[in-house]
């Protein structure tokens, strides 16, 4: 910083989400005026000419110069618009949440909060983070899920709430967070259960991640129950969805899985000679399904099983 010269013919300017520029003096007086209005005007002009770059710095120079002027806020969302434009997704996201905290009076209220949803549906998608905005990193569903998440902060009553609700979950859906996923698909179904679309989604969705998770842990037969009793809830519910049919065959399966989980399970307490274990888990086969095709195999063991049951009691 000692090198530096005292004077410098070309002044360093940060500006938020796009980093340090030079500016030359000639191209000082080309963009900036000495009146928020006229400086949101020139802004609103190079953005009409998809000129970003200048855009951006004349429309930051509004809300850096003149923040609480009638212009700030128009000149905030102009932030945003040129950084979406730009691709630098994220540094757009954060520059509409200013425009949320500091103006939320403004027009652009709903506007911003539907741009807000379309980033984060970019980075739900595969989209790259990317460090300092500038270096590629990797995908992040953790990104994707606290933007959908702080849209529906922002707005927990708008138009694009429940939908971005709903993709809170599927964001921990596809980090194979089934626990979190359940919990956010549920909270959609309850706070928007007015939105019949939304809610039989969300409990469809909840039911599957139940299906998955209990499919991801040998013999979770509790969570087999719960996907079990939540697609019954979504035929209860909504019997005329076109996915009724996809919840019975999951039923089916779960059923016949939960069947093969309690065989399996007797087997083993058989094995290790334990008795009544394997009895109480044979009869629950049956109390399963008795039509099973485990169900005869498991009515000939607790009948060779019934001697040694009698020897332990005495």
């Amino acid at each position: 910083m000692m090198l530096l010269p005292f004077r410098s013919p070309a002044p360093l300017i940060y500006t938020p989400g796009e980093g340090w520029y030079y500016e030359l003096p000639g191209e000082v007086q080309n963009w900036q005026r000495s009146r928020a209005k006229e400086q949101l005007a020139v802004a609103e002009e190079y953005f009409k000419e998809r000129d970003y770059s200048n855009a951006l710095r004349a429309a930051y120079r509004v809300v850096l110069v003149w923040p609480l002027s009638d212009y700030a806020p128009d000149a905030q969302y102009l932030v945003g618009r040129c950084l979406e434009a730009k691709g630098k997704d994220e540094a757009a996201y954060t520059a509409y949440q200013n425009l949320i905290d500091k103006y939320p009076r403004s027009n652009h209220y709903e506007d911003v909060l539907w741009r807000q949803y379309i980033i984060a549906n970019r980075f739900l998608g595969g989209e790259w983070t990317k460090l300092w905005n500038i270096v590629p990193f990797f995908p992040s569903m953790d990104t994707a899920a606290n933007m959908f998440g702080g849209v529906v902060t922002n707005g927990p009553y708008s138009d694009v709430a429940p939908h971005a609700q709903l993709r809170v979950g599927a964001a921990r859906e596809k980090q194979k967070d089934y626990p979190t996923a359940v919990k956010e698909y549920l909270k959609a179904a309850d706070r928007y259960h007015d939105q019949p679309n939304i809610s039989a989604d969300a409990l469809f969705r909840a039911a599957q991640c139940y299906r998955k998770e209990a499919s991801s842990a040998e013999y979770d037969q509790g969570t087999a129950q719960q996907a079990i009793e939540t697609f019954t809830d979504f035929m209860t519910l909504y019997p005329d969805d076109k996915r009724v049919p996809q919840a019975q065959q999951a039923i089916v399966a779960m059923k016949a899985e939960q069947v093969r989980g309690a065989f399996l399970v007797a087997q083993f307490y058989e094995n290790s000679k334990q008795w009544n274990g394997a009895a109480i888990y044979y009869n629950e086969v049956l109390q399963l399904d008795p039509n099973s095709s485990y169900a005869e195999q498991a009515r000939q063991r607790i009948e060779a099983l019934k001697p040694r049951l009698h020897l332990s009691d005495n």
